[in-house]
């Protein structure tokens, strides 16, 4: 059996804690990486982890311009949602 690893994430509100262990056989990940690989790999998949388990989505707007039509601003919005 080969390395493992656990995810865990918890927020604010009580029983909301996510855990969920792999290997890193099944997350794709090389064991015999060096460190600095191995970090920026299993930091990429949590990401990824943690967006997927909070169905995160967001948006940032800047905006530079105040002689944008309000059409503009409305094609650039995203709906962001937290379920």
């Amino acid at each position: 059996m080969g390395k493992i690893i656990t995810f865990s994430v918890d927020t604010k509100y009580e029983d909301s804690r996510e855990t969920e262990t792999f290997t890193f056989e099944k997350l794709g990940i090389d064991e015999d990486m060096d460190n600095t690989e191995l970090k920026k790999a299993i930091d990429e998949i949590f990401q990824a982890w943690v967006w997927d388990k909070l169905n995160i989505s967001f948006s940032i707007v800047i905006d530079e311009e105040s002689t944008r039509s309000t059409d503009d601003i409305e094609s650039q919005k995203r709906n962001c949602s937290f379920d």
